[in-house]
């Protein structure tokens, strides 16, 4: 299917994944323009972070973002504003939001509207309420509206094809039972180090350390170990298999913070007092040990009895789960078509070059759409 010969493209991020995606970008856009036949050409109108933007009031392409970012002064428009900025646009546009911001989540519905389609991997927005995901569905063209298109394959465990393959089995009409793993790529690497199916492993708060050390968690390890992320993965992957889950703190979430830490005034404050409580993780690792097992962080969603959970399971050594390497995210879905074989997605869950391909691959589904 041929693509359009131009469209615009804005971002909202220049992050560790805004910049992946943005060097992603332009190799996309030099390949698409020397394509044979008729060449196609994106133009990227608009780069904005928190603080500032630069854009051009005659929508002329930006050239090296990096400099000119580095030398902006000019600030962000609010959203209502860009809305506006971007449907003058002399053609079609794509909006890129890298973020993780809630309120850019919440003004989707509004660039739907006008026809500005969106790719994003932002969780926000689709695990949010359950009533900001159908008004996002009820504006886009590839939901019940005829607005922009919106995509977010990287919501959910970065670059791996996790929504397009669950997306692939409903609309094809299998029945989906369970979907079951590990969904996030801090938790995958915490516990493999931390319970080895070969023995082994340090104290929980060495292991949470030697995470952040290497960059796998957050910059407060809090906003990990409180399960939320996962969470809203399974929230998301919930609502594409029928279930109308609310929000992702509406079903049972376990939390690895000890309560007596959860009032600490910092990142640092807690991976200091952590220590006290390796006990209590030494314990529920002996007990699986006992049992031939290790411990896992595992979410899952059961269809037929709308349940969703999010916490630490005993899992024996043998099972596909305890063997994951790294920060390998693993996720089975159990189908009618599949039976007792579920269909299993694995491989590198996190990470800036992962997660913008999955970006990268939506803005080339938005392309194919818009011709």
């Amino acid at each position: 299917m041929p693509l359009p010969r131009q469209v615009f493209i804005a971002v909202i991020g220049a992050g560790g994944v805004g910049k992946c995606f943005l060097s992603q970008l332009s190799g996309l856009a030099t390949k698409l323009s020397q394509a044979p036949g008729t060449p196609h050409y994106i133009s990227l109108i608009w780069l904005s972070t928190s603080k500032k933007a630069i854009y051009h009031a005659d929508y002329k392409s930006l050239g090296d973002w990096e400099s000119e970012l580095q030398n902006a002064s000019k600030p962000a428009l609010p959203l209502p504003e860009l809305c506006e900025y971007l449907v003058k646009a002399p053609g079609k546009v794509v909006l890129v939001d890298n973020t993780s911001s809630q309120d850019v989540a919440e003004s989707y519905p509004m660039f739907l509207h006008k026809g500005i389609s969106i790719v994003t991997p932002n969780k926000k927005a689709f695990s949010g309420s359950y009533e900001l995901w159908t008004s996002i569905f009820k504006a886009a063209s590839n939901g019940s509206g005829t607005g922009g298109y919106v995509f977010h394959e990287s919501s959910v465990g970065a670059g791996l094809p996790v929504i397009s393959t669950l997306k692939d089995l409903v609309e094809t009409g299998d029945e989906v039972h369970k979907i079951e793993g590990v969904f996030s790529g801090t938790m995958s690497f915490l516990f493999n180090s931390f319970q080895p199916t070969s023995g082994g492993g340090g104290p929980f708060s060495a292991e949470v350390s030697n995470a952040k050390d290497k960059g796998y968690t957050e910059p407060d390890a809090r906003d990990d170990l409180n399960g939320l992320d996962v969470a809203r993965k399974l929230t998301i992957l919930a609502r594409l298999a029928g279930l109308q889950v609310e929000s992702p703190t509406s079903f049972p979430v376990q939390s690895l913070i000890p309560k007596e830490l959860e009032s600490c005034s910092s990142g640092d404050e807690f991976l200091q007092r952590l220590p006290e409580f390796d006990g209590q993780m030494d314990q529920a690792k002996q007990a699986a040990e006992s049992e031939g097992k290790v411990i896992r962080f595992v979410g899952s969603v059961d269809v037929p009895n709308n349940k969703v959970k999010v916490g630490l399971e005993k899992v024996d050594k043998r099972d596909p789960i305890a063997g994951l390497k790294g920060s390998d995210n693993m996720i089975a879905m159990y189908t009618k078509r599949y039976g007792d074989n579920p269909l299993i997605i694995q491989g590198a869950g996190a990470g800036g070059e992962v997660t913008a391909m999955g970006v990268t691959a939506d803005v080339v589904k938005v392309l194919r759409l818009l011709d």
